[in-house]
């Protein structure tokens, strides 16, 4: 049997009942992990662990002396790099998910399934040599990609910091065999994230994306899961489901946020146990693809709006990308224009042509809902459009103004009802004419950094109106 552990690094298993530590250790060094330590005694493991280092904890919950939840916050606090597995025999959500978020790993109770047990300490030491990477690249000695260099590579045009630190963890997890959550609104460019975590694990599969928003459970089980013939009417013959064919590769769902809850459980057994059932069928398939999904909705809202299931989301945890909008990397405005003129412009075989600093200026006034999809789309049209050498800010003047008329005034709850204020400007009591004017062009200006032809824009008056209406701020008269 091959040694899977032969590190100096032992599994610790902690569990006051002497047959339930001698069954775990079995199952362990049967399957080829030799270096096995036990503990009846919780206040023993507890020095044993503070003293020395463990690959990973097998942790019982209801021990005498200490309790195993104490020792889990002990343990998480002192050395959260090392990943707990709980093994209990109290089987209730509400301690598992009081385990989970105290820094757990997992969550099993007795009588446990060997395949079960098994997968998650396959899973939990993948995790600690995830934690050991992300620990080397603090090392100055190693030689990484930099993070500029993983996005590049990717089609991702950034410069900005907190996106340079995302792609950084993402080159990290990519070789993890765990979920991967990606949070970001609508244009952010998750999928792309989700295309260069595939790329860089260097799985041999392919990479498989589908978008389950509208699927029912029917249409989502056949579309991922394959059916046997006869599964329901017009299921003439059998039929391999995408998961199959993302085999040794990366299944991507998107917008996990609208499945439903029947799909949840089926997709919770997929990570748990790494099997599907195709409809139709009693037997179970196994599957060793990555699962990468995304959302543009808040799951930990839909969790407490029982409209996410808490075990599910637990599970999809354990990595997370957030995205930033495109309105709160503003730095990365300059090099994507350019990088969507020169690519708009190769497509039609044109001249790339220039623009006027002002146009940065106004971009970056709009606030981009539809995030860096809206912006490439804007330049498409603009650069296709144009006859000449230079764009027009007006012609992009005219776009965002026919966005923001599109979309509804909506009063915010968090505004409290004696406050008057738009546009970012808000006062205690009603305002002045003069108040209101002046408040207005001074945010104008600061959305537009001091370009007076954009704030012009922004407030709907050409730039003389502007510069009028500054003069008399100026010299104090009223408007």
């Amino acid at each position: 049997m091959e040694n899977r552990n032969n590190g100096k690094t032992p599994i610790m298993i902690v569990d006051d009942d002497p047959q339930a530590l001698s069954l775990l250790e079995s199952l362990l060094r049967h399957d080829g992990y030799e270096n096995v330590i036990t503990f009846e005694d919780s206040h023993r493991a507890l020095d044993h662990f503070n003293a020395r280092e463990a690959a990973a904890v097998v942790l019982d919950l209801s021990m005498p002396k200490l309790h195993g939840m104490y020792l889990l916050e002990l343990f998480t606090k002192n050395k959260p790099h090392v990943p707990i597995i709980i093994v209990t025999a109290e089987n209730q959500i509400d301690s598992a998910i009081e385990c989970i978020k105290a820094g757990a790993v997992d969550y099993l109770t007795k009588p446990i399934s060997i395949n079960r047990f098994m997968a998650s300490i396959t899973r939990a030491l993948e995790l600690r040599s995830l934690n050991d990477g992300l620990s080397s690249l603090r090392d100055p000695g190693l030689t990484v990609d930099l993070p500029s260099t993983i996005a590049s590579r990717h089609a991702i045009v950034t410069q900005n910091k907190n996106m340079l630190s995302l792609m950084q963890y993402v080159g990290v997890i990519s070789n993890s065999h765990q979920a991967v959550l990606i949070n970001g609104e609508t244009g952010v460019g998750k999928e792309l994230v989700a295309r260069a975590i595939h790329t860089m694990s260097r799985r041999k599969g392919e990479f498989v994306s589908i978008n389950i928003s509208g699927l029912d459970d029917l249409m989502f089980s056949d579309t991922l899961f394959g059916h046997k013939k006869g599964a329901y009417t017009g299921a003439n013959q059998d039929r391999d489901g995408l998961i199959k064919k993302a085999a040794n590769g990366t299944i991507f769902l998107d917008e996990i946020g609208d499945l439903n809850e029947l799909s949840q459980v089926k997709l919770l057994r997929l990570l748990q146990e790494n099997e599907y059932y195709p409809l139709g069928s009693d037997n179970p398939h196994q599957s060793n693809a990555r699962l990468v999904v995304a959302t543009n909705h808040n799951l930990r809202h839909l969790v407490n709006e029982g409209k996410f299931r808490k075990d599910f989301y637990y599970r999809l945890c354990t990595h997370q990308v957030t995205i930033p909008p495109l309105r709160d990397r503003l730095d990365d405005m300059p090099i994507l224009l350019d990088h969507f003129i020169e690519e708009t412009a190769k497509v039609f075989g044109k001249e790339r042509p220039t623009y006027r600093k002002e146009l940065v200026d106004l971009l970056c006034s709009y606030d981009f809902p539809g995030n860096v999809r809206e912006l490439k789309a804007m330049v498409f049209d603009s650069v296709t459009k144009t006859a000449s050498s230079k764009l027009s800010s007006e012609y992009f003047s005219e776009l965002i103004k026919r966005e923001r008329d599109s979309l509804p005034f909506q009063e915010t709850s968090a505004t409290p009802q004696n406050q008057v204020g738009a546009n970012g400007v808000t006062f205690d009591r009603f305002p002045t004419l003069k108040q209101a004017e002046t408040e207005l062009i001074r945010k104008a200006l600061e959305i537009a950094r001091n370009n007076q032809g954009v704030a012009a824009r922004l407030l709907g008056i050409t730039r003389q109106a502007l510069n009028n209406r500054l003069q008399r701020i100026k010299k104090g008269t009223s408007p």
